[in-house]
């Protein structure tokens, strides 16, 4: 975050603005509608400017700046075109403490104006950090165009039901779940509309409340995808804001976690070999006990919950102790990675069946029908399977799987860590053990998996992030 988000109270302050051309009227009219107390610092003004101060609406000092002009000061904008003038601003600003925005000219800026979607009280800014206006302003237009033009009208309706609902609802997060229920009603998204009463919107807050909603605690079993936050699914962004506690794996991404509500409780309840780990016992007993407290709670997995994820187990839980669930499926690993891989788990000239495996977890790899994998004409799928490619290849050979069948692994799938690795079963533990590939990792056995080399398409954009890794068919060096 390279500034931080702020709205500011800016009716009856005094901003300077140094400057009298037309730039400096574009943000004076910003500044009028926020109610600010505007001095003028410029040696002439323009038309539109001088008929401003004309009918006392802007005082203008006729000068050239200097820092005395900053004094009583609360915000400075310098909106001239000479970058020394700008600069000299910026430095008498700095030693006052007073925040200045030189437009155009981030280098002799403490503060920066967004773009602005405007539905009075409700405000939205979209901010690049100054490195690309035309895109603020380019995502303002796209936001100003979902936000309906009444929006506004739900807000100050929503101001004016507070106490009300305060009143009547003593505890902060009950109040939370019952303005988030009523905002979901028909009579809110009809007034956001145009088309609804204050009214009829009072009555859904009341019914809220009456309905004892707050208290009722629910589950939420949400896949998070491989990877990508791109790939989480609608139902699961809503599952993240409106969960009060979020519990969640060791593999779900930094970048998905921020998705999540500000205030919501995240605990970390994964499991990583060799360290001590929460049991699936202790997550079901704490993801039972907080529901039944009346949170709501997101149980958030890497893929889809219910591929080899535990899902199944957790909502056995949650339905022995008598409480509400949902479940919101997720982008399995084993689908997304094979996307940002480019192998296709089907083709109409090599396989038409997929297996998935686990090599992991309850004597599993010992059960696994190794005969039947190793006939099998399906793209074989291997879920944990990194810390066991040497036995994975040994048994697959044992039983009949040719050496010379494709394979490729796709480490940290869909994320800008990304690294793809191809060659013959028989090469496989060598070429990973060579490019050190380390879990997450999905394998991939059969014909399709060549086809890693020539349509993989993705690759990280960080330019810190390694880049993935394509070894050739067979390669043994």
């Amino acid at each position: 975050m390279e500034y931080f988000p702020l709205f500011t109270r800016l009716n009856g302050r005094r901003v300077v603005v140094i400057g009298g051309g037309d730039v400096a009227s574009r943000k004076i009219r910003l500044l009028r509608q926020a109610g600010a107390s505007i001095t003028v610092v410029a040696p002439g003004l323009s038309a539109e400017l001088a008929d401003l101060a004309a009918d006392g609406a802007i005082d203008h000092v006729v000068a050239r700046f200097r820092a005395k002009h900053l004094r009583g000061a609360y915000f400075v904008v310098a909106a001239t075109d000479d970058p020394a003038v700008n600069s000299a601003v910026f430095t008498a600003a700095e030693k006052a403490t007073v925040l200045c925005n030189s437009v155009d000219d981030l280098a002799h800026s403490s503060a920066i104006v967004p773009a602005i979607v405007d539905r009075a009280p409700v405000q939205v800014a979209i901010s690049t950090s100054g490195a690309a206006p035309v895109l603020a302003r380019r995502l303002r237009e796209q936001i100003d165009a979902l936000i309906p033009a009444k929006f506004g009208h739900l807000a100050r309706a929503a101001r004016r039901l507070r106490s009300r609902v305060t009143a009547r609802v003593a505890d902060p997060e009950a109040r939370r779940t019952v303005w988030e229920h009523a905002l979901d009603s028909n009579a809110a998204q009809a007034l956001a509309a145009g088309d609804g009463t204050e009214a009829e919107f009072r009555s859904a807050v009341d019914r809220s409340i009456d309905a004892g909603q707050q208290t009722e605690g629910m589950a939420w079993i949400v896949g998070a995808g491989p990877g990508d936050p791109e790939l989480l699914t609608l139902a699961a962004l809503r599952a993240l804001q409106d969960a009060d506690v979020v519990l969640h794996d060791r593999l779900v991404s930094r970048e998905i976690l921020m998705r999540v509500r500000r205030d919501a409780t995240l605990i970390s309840v994964g499991k990583q070999s060799g360290c001590r780990s929460v049991t699936q016992a202790e997550i079901n007993a704490q993801l039972v006990a907080l529901v039944a407290s009346g949170k709501r709670v997101c149980r958030l997995k890497g893929g889809d919950p219910f591929v080899f994820g535990r899902g199944g187990e957790e909502v056995e839980a949650l339905r022995a102790a008598q409480l509400a669930y949902r479940i919101v499926p997720g982008i399995t690993a084993a689908i997304g990675c094979a996307a940002y891989a480019g192998i296709p788990l089907t083709h109409r000239d090599h396989v038409q069946a997929v297996q998935m495996v686990t090599a992991h977890g309850r004597g599993a790899f010992d059960n696994i029908d190794w005969q039947g994998l190793a006939e099998s004409r399906a793209t074989l799928v291997f879920y944990m399977g990194v810390g066991r490619l040497a036995a994975i290849r040994d048994r697959l050979i044992a039983h009949g799987r040719a050496a010379s069948t494709p394979f490729a692994i796709v480490e940290a799938g869909s994320t800008q860590q990304q690294r793809v690795v191809t060659g013959e079963l028989t090469t496989m533990p060598d070429v990973a053990a060579r490019q050190a590939i380390k879990s997450p990792a999905i394998v991939y056995v059969g014909a399709v998996a060549a086809y890693a080399a020539t349509l993989g398409w993705f690759e990280p954009t960080s330019e810190t992030d390694q880049a993935p890794v394509y070894a050739t068919l067979g390669a043994t060096a």
